[in-house]
């Protein structure tokens, strides 16, 4: 018999059962708001170097966050993301380039980068999907799709830069006749860069909410039944991996004007494998274990690479190997299940 949260599925009703699944996600829920706020408190008690490399550690966790909306809702694994975050950051530095353009072009880089990174996703989803394209075959399509943005960005030199990378200015907030607000200083990009992966968050997870977050949980539990039921699931998949696209491209954007530089490497297959780990560590089916994941992770590897730099990808794999053996679900679900254990004690 199948149980919720040690109790028998039958001896709960309908309302129980979704005031036990509320309460559920209600604790993530107030997890993330106590995360944020001890991110937002920090530039007032600390200074220098991490509230400098602290926005690029939120924006790798930004970019685990539109992995596990593929990974932990739909089912779907790709090594495609780091692709869509090294395009995000390409377009930024071209629209920041663009000095007669009329409006800012730091804007126009944000959003392009979310068009871009949304409708490059949904049409290759599209196809793929509608095709019937699952499992390992979408895992060589996104990671083929790494190494195509990561040549494309090598070739045409004359554009990107090619291996010696593109330089991008520091983008300022302007306001029309009110004015504009720097961003050149730590501080006030640190804060930009929070409220933009807080809202990410705050998006998906209003998404998990939602029928179309229902119906992506669906697929990914039973594809076939929903087809037989007259669900367009490639429809719904297509829709998550454009969102996911969205999100990494938007993330890639932020993070080029705030590194002020962009290299082919940040679209290759090793990125896109460390994002997978980030995920696979933090937790895949907890958005908060994944932004976590993305943030802790990426900065141990960060660490690890100063002080043992011919051994750092070996640290980080027997990591990755144990938090498979030991930690099913990752960290994120090693944690929910000690509290449910705890609850029924």
């Amino acid at each position: 018999m199948k149980l919720t949260r040690g109790v028998p599925a039958g001896a709960l009703g309908e309302p129980e059962r979704r005031a036990a699944g509320r309460t559920l996600l209600d604790g993530e829920s107030i997890a993330a708001v106590a995360v944020f706020l001890v991110l937002a408190a920090l530039p007032a008690v600390i200074a220098g170097y991490p509230i400098y490399i602290l926005p690029q550690y939120m924006l790798f966790g930004m970019l685990a966050l539109s992995l596990a909306l593929l990974w932990g809702q739909v089912g779907i694994v790709s090594f495609g993301q780091a692709a869509f975050f090294a395009l995000g950051a390409y377009a930024m530095g071209l629209a920041m380039h663009q000095t007669a353009l009329p409006v800012n072009g730091a804007y126009l880089g944000l959003l392009g980068s979310l068009a871009l990174g949304g409708a490059l996703a949904g049409i290759i989803g599209y196809f793929l999907f509608s095709a019937g394209v699952r499992g390992a075959y979408f895992v060589i399509v996104t990671l083929a799709l790494s190494i195509i943005v990561e040549q494309l960005a090598v070739s045409q030199s004359q554009i990107t830069g090619g291996w010696n990378g593109m330089f991008i200015d520091r983008m300022s907030l302007t306001f029309g006749p009110l004015g504009e607000v720097s961003l050149f200083e730590d501080a006030p990009i640190y804060y930009v860069v929070l409220v933009v992966v807080a809202a990410a968050f705050a998006l998906l997870k209003g998404l998990t909410r939602a029928p179309f977050g229902k119906l992506l949980v669906g697929v990914r539990e039973n594809e076939d039944r929903l087809l037989a039921l007259g669900v367009r699931t490639p429809l719904y998949k297509t829709g998550a991996f454009a969102l996911s696209g969205a999100i990494a491209c938007l993330a890639g954007a932020l993070y080029g004007t705030h590194a002020a530089f962009v290299a082919p490497s940040l679209a290759g297959v090793q990125f896109s494998t460390e994002v997978v780990v980030w995920v696979a560590i933090g937790g895949r089916n907890s958005l908060l274990g994944a932004l976590l994941g993305g943030v802790l992770v990426s900065s141990l590897s960060n660490y690890l690479s100063a002080i043992m730099p011919d051994y750092w990808q070996l640290a980080l794999g027997i990591l990755f190997v144990l938090v498979i053996l030991f930690l099913k679900g990752g960290v994120a679900g090693a944690i929910s299940r000690m509290l449910s254990a705890g609850r029924r004690s």
